[in-house]
């Protein structure tokens, strides 16, 4: 990217937050603080009203807008793509709002340009992993849970259970939402449990907001997820051998216990798995019964069997 180039792109990026540090321009643009400096420099010499604090970042002065931003083609086409994600990843009002926001986009356009993003728009298209369930959201709870966090409201809410299948009332201090295995969840401070719990936005079966704000300080989602990550970086390998008569019943179960892959043999369907919890696994194998055997660990194998003692002892 040449200087002139950067230097706009340094401009929409100013106006793109109230605040921003000048290595994060640094990084974006892969140069150092010193050229950051300079081309802001440009920039106040051209007229842009920058305001600066040391160990803050640089803002621009409140009432200063540029006109209307002219995307590139390239540019234009990642938001098209990004739409195709929106509506099949999202619910109806968050893909109804990203559709508004989109005609303005195209608005701006040249003619030329309007014609190429239609015809690429039919070329794109996100398909749903059939291994992978994806429950539509009710309408509003994305952009309710959104705004409450937003706005640091606490919200209250009916969550399902599938473990214990029960439901239970919770107030919670909303931090963050993210999106895993087609599924989106809520990163929140409960109140019941007094401590962090995820829920699946899809078995929240009644949300409000309490209109009561919390002033509590919160780790970011960043950091507890790049925790979740840490705990379960201690994978480990698990191999099976399952009849081939039961895959059909297995569907999506097995990506919920680590599944990375499986291939066909002939004595049935040999099926690998990455697990952070043996205990957790071998509860799930006792589940196919004796149509699947252990290849290994045999650590796993140990579990189970001891888990089947059990089971006995509870049977005399």
């Amino acid at each position: 990217m040449n200087r002139i180039d950067r230097i706009s792109a340094i401009l929409i990026q100013l106006q793109s937050k109230r605040i921003v540090k000048g290595q994060e321009i640094a990084d974006r643009f892969n140069i150092s603080l010193r050229t950051v400096y300079r081309d802001i420099r440009t920039l106040e010499e051209a007229g842009v009203p920058i305001l600066s604090e040391a160990g803050t970042g640089y803002s621009i002065m409140e009432g200063y807008r540029l006109p209307p931003v002219m995307f590139t083609k390239e540019e234009a086409l990642a938001f098209i793509t990004a739409e195709k994600l929106v509506e099949k990843l999202t619910d109806a009002s968050t893909s109804k709002i990203y559709q508004s926001a989109l005609y303005k986009i195209k608005s701006v356009l040249r003619s030329d340009e309007k014609d190429h993003v239609e015809t690429m728009s039919q070329h794109i298209e996100v398909m749903q992993h059939p291994g992978f369930s994806f429950n539509q959201k009710p309408d509003d709870y994305l952009q309710k849970i959104l705004l409450a966090i937003a706005q640091k409201e606490m919200i209250e809410l009916t969550y399902f259970a599938n473990h214990s299948q029960e439901s239970s009332r919770r107030k919670v201090e909303p931090l963050g939402i993210y999106i895993m295995a087609n599924q989106w969840y809520l990163m929140a401070f409960c109140q019941l449990r007094k401590d962090y719990r995820t829920f699946r936005v899809d078995r929240i079966t009644t949300l409000k907001s309490l209109d009561k704000t919390f002033t509590t300080k919160h780790p970011s989602l960043k950091s507890y997820l790049d925790q979740l990550v840490r705990d379960q970086r201690d994978l480990k390998e698990v191999v099976i051998l399952a009849d081939k008569k039961i895959m059909k019943y297995i569907g999506e179960q097995k990506y919920y216990n680590g599944f990375v892959a499986q291939r066909e043999t002939s004595d049935g369907i040999e099926m690998s798995f990455l697990t952070c919890s043996l205990d957790g696994f071998a509860r799930w194998y006792l589940m196919l019964g004796d149509q699947a055997s252990i290849i290994q660990p045999d650590e796993l194998k140990n579990i189970v069997r001891q888990m089947i003692q059990q089971i006995q002892k509870g049977l005399n």
